[in-house]
């Protein structure tokens, strides 16, 4: 870890697991999380075509030597942004499968978190980090993490059903090709609003949940 500078925004206190350990300050946390924001901010509203951390740092109203403080290079805060966003659409989905109530209980908060209209910001955010992915290995393989991780809540969903019938059946495909349909409905939704999503996927789990 960088020892701190003076001037910057990084404080050096003891912490729990060593005496004089510098860890970053109230401050230094502010200002990281501050750019996260800026960042998002101009990912939702021109995409990729100007993200670049001078930008950022910009719109955030600090200095680009700042921003390469907290974040080594571009790629480094297109990361934080893929984790930072990980509260508004794994982070619930993870919650409604492991809530109380069985496989049944489970799976109407899963449809009810998915037929939930996603906000403007969320869509066009998700959009410019794929296309970012496209050029970026690192970008790739985070979001691709993070993607890993959604789908897994299907199979824990299925699971769930597995484990209540007793027949041994695999979740695996049916909770990935659950994952599968709710992509490829979000992609026609975003261009026809006429699709009935509810209707369609409440359909395909009664479906899926028949097959075990």
């Amino acid at each position: 870890m960088a020892i701190q500078a003076k001037g910057t925004d990084q404080g050096t206190a003891s912490s729990p697991g060593g005496a004089g350990r510098p860890r970053a300050s109230a401050k230094g946390e502010q200002t990281r999380a501050r750019l996260i924001a800026a960042a998002r901010t101009l990912l939702a509203g021109d995409g990729a075509g100007r993200f670049t951390t001078r930008n950022v740092a910009a719109l955030c109203g600090v200095s680009h030597g700042m921003c390469h403080y907290h974040f080594k290079d571009r790629t480094d805060l297109i990361v934080a942004v893929v984790e930072d966003i990980r509260p508004e659409w794994i982070t619930p989905l993870e919650e409604a499968v492991a809530g109380p109530g069985g496989y049944a209980g489970q799976a109407e908060r899963v449809l009810a978190l998915l037929t939930r209209p996603e906000s403007p910001d969320l869509a066009r955010l998700h959009a410019a980090l794929h296309w970012l992915a496209l050029n970026d290995e690192r970008v790739r393989v985070s979001l691709e993490a993070e993607y890993g991780r959604w789908r897994s809540c299907f199979v824990r969903l299925f699971r769930s059903l597995v484990d209540e019938r007793g027949d041994g059946a695999d979740p695996v495909p049916l909770g990935e090709a659950f994952a599968a349909a709710v992509d490829g409905l979000a992609a026609i939704g975003s261009l026809d609003g006429t699709v009935d999503a509810t209707r369609v996927l409440r359909t395909l789990m009664d479906s899926l949940s028949s097959a075990v």
